[in-house]
């Protein structure tokens, strides 16, 4: 009897699920996936190009506040949840609206869908979105590279566009983010990558994505999405840890089950966070991880003239999905506009447009800064407006890119930039060499 199954996902996780669980397998039939968490992913198809055999029109993608309705018109037998970084209770309340449908409720486990690699793969995930992945990524690049080391990253997916053009990403160089028709969000993953001279891969088909990358590398990062698990089985588990939202390591999925699998724990930004809170993430690693070897780091701030800050009205403007679904409420902008004694943090909600004024209300705990949306031209337009409307000083922008230099912008700016710091002994040259010393020849 074949089973008819929704995958509930948010453009990354859900379709690799599909590719190595359900794609070309008999007892299931997918019937739709749904979309939540990124704006206007739904209303796509699949692709038959990717889908298979089984699907030749492709598979419909709804959102999934349509989700009951789902269940109900085409009785569905399975829900497959395949996203991250949200709450365990959250997790639940879905998971009760789905058997009181009259269907399942699955999560598949993580090692199941992790591809072998012919490389030695290291890869970086936390518990938490905005813990300092991309960063650690970079310096964990670094440190391989020091080795003598071709390293290729491959980054969690964000195919937001056309999907059929998205199977296989390669990027090198700028020219490649307009050929891909990068959003916002996609260039603050691969840029700082890019400049540093890494070559990245990203897309849809993460088999094809694994044997394309082997084909350039000697070891293989995988660098993580929101609180995801990896794609790929790790040959060493870097998981970050924040210790300004201490015990959240114990409360969303699937961070906690990144805790779990870690080889190395990463306490990240001891450096403005309260010692309550470090001491906090410690003991819970401690517990919950105890094989793990625990790193302390910082993130350095830079910036080229910290003194135009002071006794500015600064208008900051933070990395978006830090957040959005990250749940924070500040970042590395706000921690630099105080250090540097800007005279006031100009609140953006007044002035805030279109797309921009519905993130506030989404997410209300969002007050004091704005952040960097970009998955759409519009979006982006409504982010250049609401900057254009606010009075302040000078803009402050704490985004991984150069976002200044894709937007159009009148005010006076400054960027703020951030980097892994070792905080002290062990730093994570020393542990990670270690750990692959122990499994393969690096």
């Amino acid at each position: 009897m074949v089973e008819k199954v929704i995958i509930m996902g948010a453009a990354g996780r859900d379709f690799h699920n599909f590719n190595v669980y359900f794609k070309d397998n008999p007892r299931y039939r997918v019937i739709c996936f749904t979309a939540t968490q990124i704006p206007n992913i739904e209303g796509r198809i699949y692709p038959p190009e990717l889908a298979g055999r089984q699907y030749p029109e492709g598979i419909p993608i709804y959102a999934e506040s349509q989700l009951a309705k789902l269940i109900r018109d085409y009785q569905a037998d399975l829900v497959a949840f395949s996203y991250s970084d949200i709450s365990h209770t959250e997790v639940m309340h879905k998971a009760s609206l789905v058997m009181a449908g009259g269907a399942d409720f699955i999560l598949i486990g993580a090692t199941y869908t992790m591809l072998r690699s012919e490389k030695p793969v290291v890869t970086i995930c936390a518990v938490r979105t905005g813990c300092g992945k991309s960063q650690t990524t970079r310096k964990v690049c670094d440190i391989l590279r020091k080795q003598g080391k071709k390293v290729v990253a491959v980054r969690h997916p964000m195919p937001y566009g056309d999907l059929r053009q998205q199977i296989v990403q390669r990027f090198s160089s700028y020219e490649d983010f307009g050929k891909n028709h990068c959003t916002i969000e996609e260039r603050e993953e691969f840029e700082p990558l890019v400049d540093q001279g890494i070559i990245v891969y990203a897309g849809v088909d993460y088999e094809q994505i694994l044997r394309a990358a082997e084909s350039e590398a000697d070891v293989i990062v995988w660098d993580g999405g929101n609180n995801d698990t990896p794609f790929y089985h790790p040959d060493v588990h870097i998981v970050l840890f924040d210790p300004h939202r201490p015990g959240h390591e114990l409360l969303y999925y699937p961070g906690q089950t990144n805790m779990m699998m870690a080889d190395i724990a990463i306490i990240s930004k001891v450096d403005s966070a309260e010692a309550a809170g470090i001491r906090t993430v410690r003991e819970n690693i401690a517990t919950h991880a105890p094989s793990a070897d625990i790193v302390l780091a910082e993130s350095e701030l830079l910036t080229d003239a910290p003194g135009q800050i002071t006794g500015k009205r600064v208008l900051v403007v933070e990395d978006g999905p830090t957040l959005t679904h990250g749940g924070m409420t500040y970042g590395a902008g706000t921690i630099a506009a105080q250090k540097y004694g800007a005279a006031e943090i100009v609140s953006p909600q007044p002035y805030a447009v279109g797309s921009i004024k519905e993130i506030y209300r989404q997410y209300p705990d969002i007050r004091s800064v704005l952040p960097a949306m970009g998955y759409s031209g519009k979006q982006v337009e409504d982010l250049e407006q609401t900057i254009e409307n606010a009075d302040c000083d000078l803009v402050l922008f704490a985004t991984p890119i150069n976002l200044p230099g894709l937007l159009s912008i009148r005010r006076p700016v400054l960027r703020v930039k951030y980097e892994y710091k070792d905080h002290n002994e062990p730093t994570l040259e020393t542990v990670l060499m270690k750990r692959l010393s122990r499994i393969r020849e690096v």
